[in-house]
């Protein structure tokens, strides 16, 4: 076979592929239902031993905590680690984009990942996790999508109701809850970064059982973080480091879950199932499953709501839509 052949054999590839992307966007779910705070949605989870569960995203789960419920030490531990400029992207982080590049470049390897909160709300809510092409297409057009649709509080708000942080531990409600014994509204600075420390890899790299130095360590660099950009004053830092996470008593639960391998994975499509509930208020990568850099641009003040804040200890949007 001849170089010219099968160059026309690649080209056909390339073209049959970009049409079956197209066509497969054309498919997408609207994201507009989103911006209905009163209606839950139930997608598709998978625990460890590769089972599907239902899981509500609303306020028809009963761990459901709005955004008016989260302490803004909790929003901004999870932006600050996971996504340093999510007031200032619109979806896509291409700055972040360009560093994993040059990172896994450097490294030779493929570690380093560059999704932002939004991106990570359109997976979760809506895509598997498939690593391919395709996927990673979808998620970045619905996470345009979302940034059109939604405010900046509403999407960190569906993120942190829906993230992982353990065995069948979804959202801050249920993880305050499970690992503190108290609702998320009731979590302190320390709590909210030892959560945040967890999301790059709850089940086993910073799994607070069997790696509890581990997630301190990187909750000590959210909270020295969280001080350095004015979420926190030098009194409420020094507290927060003087204190140590009580999850000792949890050992035995997690280890029976750890037992039973599960895990948690989104499958596709989310369905409505209560249009009709009464108002209920108001990254780097956790795929990656390593310690993220917490390193933001120097002199980059914390904005507030898409725009620089009179107050830097309130991250929540203006809840006009």
């Amino acid at each position: 076979m001849n170089l010219k052949k099968v160059l026309l054999i690649v080209l056909g590839i390339l073209v049959i592929y970009t049409i079956y992307i197209a066509v497969s966007l054309l498919s997408l779910p609207s994201v507009e239902t989103l911006k209905n705070r009163r209606i839950s949605m139930t997608i598709k989870v998978k625990d460890w031993k590769g089972n599907y569960h239902p899981f509500v995203v609303g306020p028809k789960n009963r761990d459901w905590t709005p955004s008016s419920s989260i302490p803004p030490e909790m929003k901004w531990a999870v932006i600050l680690a996971e996504d340093s400029r999510f007031y200032k992207h619109e979806g896509i982080d291409v700055k972040a984009i360009k560093n994993a590049i040059k990172y896994d470049l450097e490294k030779k390897s493929f570690k380093r990942g560059a999704s932002t909160i939004t991106q990570q709300v359109a997976k979760n809510l809506f895509l598997s996790r498939e690593k391919t092409i395709s996927r990673k297409v979808k998620e970045v057009v619905l996470a345009r999508r979302m940034e059109q649709e939604l405010t900046k509080g509403r999407i960190i708000e569906l993120y942190l109701n829906v993230v992982e942080l353990g065995p069948m531990v979804h959202g801050i409600g249920h993880g305050a809850r499970y690992y503190f014994g108290k609702p998320a509204s009731a979590l302190t600075p320390r709590e909210c970064a030892f959560l945040a420390a967890m999301l790059p890899g709850p089940r086993v790299a910073y799994n607070p059982y069997k790696n509890l130095s581990k997630v301190l360590r990187r909750s000590d660099m959210i909270l020295k973080l969280m001080k350095k950009r004015g979420v926190l004053t030098d009194g409420e830092y020094s507290v927060a480091l003087a204190e140590q996470p009580n999850v000792g008593g949890l050992q035995r639960k997690v280890d029976e879950s750890i037992e039973k391998e599960e895990i948690f994975e989104n499958m596709t499509s989310a369905v409505i199932v209560s249009p009709e509930i009464p108002e209920a208020g108001s990254g780097e990568n956790i795929e990656s499953g390593e310690s993220l850099p917490l390193s933001p641009p120097e002199g980059e003040a914390i904005p507030e709501g898409g725009e620089q804040p009179a107050e830097p200890r309130q991250p929540e949007d203006q809840e006009a839509q």
